[in-house]
Parts: structure tokens; C-alpha cells; sequence
């Protein structure tokens, strides 16, 4: 018989979030999940499922970074102040993956971190993922729109014209 969760009177801390998620990660009846797993900052588990094509982007973006140096990162998650986000993308430096590169979840935003919007996606979602990276520690993130193949980019003081990384965004979304 499965055991009954416990009710919490509180938010979990960014700690109990990471324990949380890494007490998940190690679950044998999860393993073949399809999607990504977030959780909110009760712990809830929040799950997106992700197109083929999604993936592919995803693929895209990690090789596009590569001229970068460091270490794109498909799926990275972060503990944040809403939560337990799972960038789609990230990218970060050699200086901190040696810093948090062992970590699951990251403790900290890599500098780059990026969501690719699906169809069930709001913007206000959206942009609260952002915010959240970049209080943790990201330098920027952008909101990649496939269905209208355009990239948005975010800073510490909001929306920005040009990335800091450059990355060939060309044809990314063809």
C-alpha cells in the first residue's frame, strides 16, 4: 500500500526542493516517464511532455553552443524561488561546472538558460521562468517561439536586444 504524503503547513526551502528532486531522480517507478519533471515550491510534481521536434531543438541549441566553449546542458534543473525549474537548454562555463557540476539540481542558474515554448505554454509561465533563472544566478535567458521562429532575450534589467552569447540562431526553428 503506498504510503500517504505528508501535508506541508509551509513552502519546501530550496534544500527540501533539491532533496525532493533528487529522491526522484533515483525512483525506479519514474524511470520511464515520459517528459520532464518540475516541481513547485511544494513540492508538487508538475510535468510537461515534449514533442519530437522540441527534443530536436533542444539539440540544436546544445550544438550551437558548443562554439562557446563550457558545457551546453540539455534539461538542466534548477532550484529557484518558485520552485524546481528544468531548463530546456542551458549553457555553462568551465568556471562553474567547476563549481556545480556535480550538482543535481544546480543550487545555482547556469549563466545561459533557455525554454523553448510549446503550444501549452503561457507567457506569463514563460516569463515567470526567466525571472526566477535570473535570480538565481543565470546572466541571461531567452524564450525561444518555434511557431514563429523568433528568440527573445533577458537580462538582470528585462528584455534585451542582442545576446551576450553568440550563438547562430539562424534557420534554428526550420
Amino acid at each position: 500500500m503506498a504510503a500517504i504524503p505528508e501535508i506541508l503547513e509551509a513552502p519546501l526551502t530550496q534544500e527540501g526542493l533539491a532533496e525532493r528532486f533528487r529522491a526522484l531522480c533515483t525512483d525506479p517507478r519514474l524511470a520511464n516517464l515520459p517528459g520532464k519533471i518540475e516541481l513547485d515550491v511544494w513540492g508538487r510534481i508538475l510535468m510537461s511532455p515534449a514533442s519530437n521536434y522540441h527534443g530536436a531543438l533542444q539539440g540544436r541549441l546544445c550544438q550551437r553552443l558548443a562554439p562557446l566553449g563550457g558545457q551546453a546542458i540539455a534539461e538542466a534543473s534548477v532550484v529557484t524561488p518558485v520552485g524546481l525549474l528544468v531548463a530546456d537548454v542551458a549553457w555553462a562555463s568551465p568556471n562553474f561546472m567547476r563549481a556545480y557540476g556535480a550538482e543535481t539540481p544546480f543550487t545555482r542558474a547556469p549563466e545561459l538558460c533557455i525554454e523553448i515554448a510549446s503550444p501549452s505554454n503561457s507567457l506569463k509561465e514563460l516569463r515567470g521562468k526567466v525571472d526566477a533563472y535570473l535570480a538565481v544566478g543565470a546572466l541571461e535567458a531567452w524564450i525561444v517561439y518555434p511557431q514563429s521562429k523568433r528568440v527573445e532575450f533577458f537580462g538582470k534589467n528585462g528584455s534585451i536586444e542582442r545576446s551576450d552569447y553568440t550563438a547562430d540562431l539562424a534557420a534554428l526553428c526550420d
